[in-house]
């Protein structure tokens, strides 16, 4: 799966010279907390976020009243509180290697590109339903956690004892074993109880953990 097929297409952006209250006035009607910032070149150049709006707000020890705080941020423009060091991602990368991205620097999103043309924006939204789609959680069936060897051809084994009794696969994710010689699997199954997934399992000498 590529950051394309998950990512929020066409995203709201805004101008380095929009003001911080219109910007907040934006994700409030739009429902929505990034905004990506374009120039009249349609270059990206930063990011804003809820976060960023917060801190370029007054604390709570200041002694101005509302009226001079409106004042002054409706003054206030995107271009003097967005993050100018934009983290990205071109839209043909694989989820994993954004969801990695995001992970290893802390931030919930990243802007998509299509060479240097902004394209769409991926979240931990967005990443949190491709999630969902892989697990195969909106549709029925036994779900099953179990240890594998690694060795090739056993998910071939897997698919062809579950295709012999009339199940069908409807997801499959593996993920590393606690050694070098093993692989944890999830599997959903539909057409088969668990009775008879628990069988399969025992036939290809796959050790079950869970299925429910």
């Amino acid at each position: 799966m590529i950051v394309a097929n998950v990512m929020t297409k066409n995203p709201v952006f805004v101008s380095p010279e929009m003001s911080v209250n219109d910007a907040r006035a934006l994700m409030t009607r739009e429902k929505i907390g990034k905004l990506p910032v374009l120039d009249k070149n349609n270059r990206l150049v930063g990011i804003i976020t809820k976060k960023d709006l917060v801190k370029a707000g007054p604390s709570a020890a200041t002694t101005l009243d509302m009226y001079e705080i409106s004042y002054l941020l409706s003054k206030l423009k995107v271009e003097k509180v967005m993050e100018r060091n934009v983290l990205t991602v071109q839209q043909t990368e694989v989820v994993e290697e954004a969801a990695r991205v995001m992970a290893d620097s802390d931030v919930g999103c990243l802007p998509v590109m299509k060479g240097d043309l902004l394209v769409g924006i991926i979240t931990e939204t967005d990443l949190f339903r491709a999630f969902v789609d892989m697990f195969g959680a909106r549709h029925d069936g036994v779900r099953a956690t179990f240890v594998l060897q690694e060795r090739p051809g056993m998910l071939a084994y897997l698919a062809r004892a579950i295709a012999d009794r009339q199940g069908n696969i409807v997801s499959m994710v593996t993920f590393d074993g606690d050694d070098l010689a093993t692989r944890r699997c999830t599997c959903k199954v539909s057409g088969l109880d668990k009775v008879q997934m628990k069988e399969i399992l025992e036939a290809i000498n796959a050790i079950p953990e869970d299925i429910r």
